[in-house]
């Protein structure tokens, strides 16, 4: 299959690209795959069987799809990464910084039943053969993934979510949760908007600058000539892990944009909020 990428940098591919004989495309570190512990993915917009300008690997029931094409979708994407679709669980994004704990009780949530749980834009777990799923088209997949007590964690984190902490509120959820330390994690900033294309207004700078400290707005921000700015919500998400004390060198980065990417991945700012949704997943293995 012919597919271009826009890397953020030149010769800066972070991620793998995994592409399957029928047509499926999707994304992983290799860094989560060498530690054995997770089955993990971001998703492209490659190898479903949606239509328009949701095609094709549209995985949300409520952008107009035909629901009986966003069940193929799922049923091709968990096929293709090694999961069961029975084994999913969904978040309810609202863009809060709400973190729910989750089993296999609660496996299929959002898939093959209703969910339990609202307003919820962070999943958590210990148990093995639950599949953590959460969705973006530019907002910022965060993942979680602790090797000393065997939990992971999967947040979805745009701006509001990012200037209230969804990072440092994850690791607090896994802290009390399963005795998380934030040093032993290995954690991954997923393919999302990119400073360059991420235009905001002076109320959300605002707010930026009061839940970050002055010497780093220079790294996070900067005016134009209009009046707007262009947030880095990357470089606000590592800061918040490190922050957090997770290690520096235990954050993974995309390089890979949504926004420059409208062809390989889902964007709202680039398709005007004419588009489908994507999906991490992220699992612990047996």
């Amino acid at each position: 299959m012919s597919f271009e990428i826009r890397w953020h940098m030149t010769d800066a591919a972070k991620m793998k690209v995994n592409e399957t004989g029928d047509g499926i495309v999707y994304l992983t570190w290799p860094e989560l795959e060498q530690t054995g512990m997770v089955t993990h993915a971001f998703t492209t917009r490659l190898g479903g069987v949606s239509e328009g300008f949701l095609s094709s690997m549209n995985l949300s029931y409520t952008r107009g799809d035909d629901p009986c094409r966003v069940d193929e979708n799922f049923r091709r994407i968990s096929r293709a990464v090694g999961f069961e679709v029975e084994s999913i669980v969904t978040s309810d994004q609202t863009h809060t910084t709400n973190v729910q704990r989750v089993g296999r009780e609660d496996c299929g949530s959002g898939i093959t039943r209703p969910r339990s749980f609202h307003d919820v834009d962070g999943l958590i777990t210990d148990e093995p053969g639950v599949t953590l799923a959460t969705f973006y088209a530019d907002c910022v997949p965060l993942y979680f993934v602790d090797p000393v007590h065997r939990a992971i964690g999967l947040s979805h984190s745009g701006w509001r979510g990012t200037v209230n902490r969804m990072g440092q509120k994850t690791i607090d959820a896994m802290g009390e949760a399963f005795g998380t330390r934030a040093e032993d994690l290995i954690t991954a900033i997923g393919p999302s908007i990119c400073q360059n294309c991420y235009e905001v207004s002076e109320d959300v700078i605002d707010a930026f600058r009061q839940a970050f400290p002055k010497k780093l707005h220079h790294s996070l921000f900067y005016a134009k000539e209009d009046g707007k700015y262009q947030l880095n919500l990357w470089e606000a998400n590592r800061q918040i892990l490190i922050e957090a004390n997770v290690a520096d060198s235990r954050i993974l980065l995309p390089n890979l944009c949504t926004c420059c990417n409208p062809g390989f991945l889902f964007s709202h700012r680039a398709s005007k909020g004419k588009r489908g949704n994507l999906a991490a997943f992220l699992s612990l293995n047996e």
